[in-house]
This record gives structure tokens, C-alpha cells and sequence, in this order.
């Protein structure tokens, strides 16, 4: 996945917003919370930051291409960075990506959940 792509995929999703910022980063946000970075590589390949839930952080810190993401997982925040864009499938990106703005969207207050139109049942 390219920045071009992860912009696409995460503007697709529900309630979300977009701004440059921490160093060019590509931060995507729902409901003003940051669900998503595309940025903070070590070097010029694509890196993508975002929350998990408990088992997959612990599944993930063990893959070849994710670790516990930089600034976050250190503050005991359960993020990943994937920064090994050749060996993942950008299938599954889109899951965890999606999985992280579902995550966000339902620590946001009920009332702002249902002014954004987001996990209603």
C-alpha cells in the first residue's frame, strides 16, 4: 500500500477527517480522535500507525512487518506500525485499519457517535 491508497481507503470509511501534521504525516481522525498515520517511517518507505484491540496487538508484534508503534505502545497504548508494505496484503490493512476506526468511533461520547451517524444498531 502507497499513501495514495491508505488516503483513498481511509477517507472511504464513515465520519472521518483529514489533516497533515507531526512531521508531514498523513493523520486520519473520527470524531476529532486520530484512528490512523500514514508517516513516522524510519526511513522514506510507507509506514501506517493504528489502534488495535489487545489480542491483535500481541499477534501483531510478533509478525514480520509490524511492531508496537513508536510513541504510542511505549505510553502503554495498544498501536501498531506496519512498515513492511512488500510482505502484507493490503486486504489485510484495510481489516486493521477499519478495525482501528471502529475502535475510536465507539470510545467517542454516545451523543457524539449518533451526531456522526456511527455505530448505531
Amino acid at each position: 500500500m502507497n499513501y495514495d491508497k491508505f488516503n483513498k481507503f481511509c477517507g472511504a470509511l464513515p465520519a472521518t477527517s483529514y489533516v497533515m501534521q507531526w512531521g508531514n504525516s498523513h493523520v486520519w481522525k473520527v470524531g476529532g480522535k486520530v484512528f490512523a498515520i500514514g508517516g513516522w517511517s524510519k526511513d522514506e518507505k510507507p509506514a501506517f500507525t493504528f489502534k488495535t484491540s489487545e489480542l491483535n496487538f500481541g499477534f501483531l508484534s510478533e509478525c514480520d512487518g509490524y511492531r508496537p508503534a513508536p510513541y504510542f505502545a511505549n505510553r502503554g497504548m495498544k498501536w501498531i506500525q506496519h512498515f513492511e508494505t512488500e510482505k502484507a496484503k493490503d486486504e489485510d490493512l484495510h481489516y486493521y485499519l477499519s478495525e482501528s476506526h471502529r475502535l475510536v468511533s465507539q470510545g467517542l461520547t454516545k451523543k457524539k457517535q449518533k451526531e456522526l451517524g456511527l455505530n448505531q444498531a
